[in-house]
Parts: C-alpha cells; sequence; structure tokens
C-alpha cells in the first residue's frame, strides 16, 4: 500500500469520525500531492508523496512558532503536525546510519573534507534506498571520521 493510499484510507476514517482537524489536514495534504502530481504530469512516487508532507509539517511547524500567543490555534497545528508525521516514515537513526556506511568507510575517512564525505555517504544510502535525514548523515560521519 503506497503512502498515497494510506492518506486517502486515513482521510475516509477521519470523514466517518467526524474528526474535523484530521480530515481537513489530510484532505489539504491529499490536493498538495494531486497539484505535485498535476505538475509533473504523471503519478509521484512515495519518495515524492513524503516530500510533500514533510513540506506541509515544517510550514506547520513555522506557523506554530509564529502563533505561540492563540493556544487554540498552537493546540490545532500541532495535531495537525502529529497527524502528519504518523504518515511519514521513520528515517534511520545516526547509530544506524554510521553501521550502513561501514562498507564505505575507508572513502568517508579519506574524503579531503566534510561535505565531500557526506556527499559520498548520501550517494552510497541512497544507493541502498535508504530514507535518511542529511543532518543526521553529516551526524554520522563525523562520527566515522
Amino acid at each position: 500500500m503506497t503512502i498515497i493510499d494510506i492518506l486517502r484510507q486515513k482521510a475516509l476514517v477521519s470523514m466517518k469520525a467526524k474528526d474535523g482537524v484530521a480530515t481537513t489536514i489530510l484532505r489539504l495534504a491529499q490536493s498538495e500531492v494531486q497539484a505535485a502530481e498535476a505538475r509533473l504530469g504523471t503519478a509521484i512516487s512515495d519518495a515524492d508523496a513524503v516530500g510533500v508532507l514533510k513540506k506541509l509539517v515544517k510550514s506547520n511547524e513555522e506557523t506554530l512558532a509564529a502563533s505561540a500567543g492563540d493556544a487554540e490555534k498552537t493546540a490545532t497545528l500541532q495535531r495537525e503536525i502529529d497527524i502528519l508525521s504518523e504518515l511519514i516514515p521513520k528515517g534511520l537513526s545516526v547509530a544506524d546510519i554510521a553501521a550502513a556506511l561501514a562498507p564505505v568507510a575507508d572513502a568517508i575517512k579519506a574524503a579531503a573534507n566534510d561535505g565531500q564525505a557526506t556527499g559520498l555517504a548520501m550517494k552510497h544510502l541512497k544507493s541502498q534506498g535508504a530514507q535518511v535525514n542529511g543532518t543526521d548523515v553529516a551526524a554520522a560521519v563525523k562520527t566515522l571520521r
């Protein structure tokens, strides 16, 4: 089941449960995914859908920081962030990333600087199909160097 299918299923469940906040944010996420598909002219991959969801979470986090005074709005935004975060697959931890980089550890250590080392690490991890955060990869590279 793809992330888009899960998104549709959760939206349907929230509508049946008459959960206004969940329904609103899930419909927004669906429309953002459809807009991304329209821009590409084809169905988007799970990785692209995750990117759309991450962008929505980041947008809500920025709005949350800006509206710290309104308790009701803050609670709603936090709930929306929680709902969207459930749909985003969990990435590898720094320790797991460091372990996954063991085959290329020598090349990472031999790199001229941290930027090149991180680039090598990202290339290796992406070739393995790993879902990783760039800051976590940089932290793992620093532990290896």
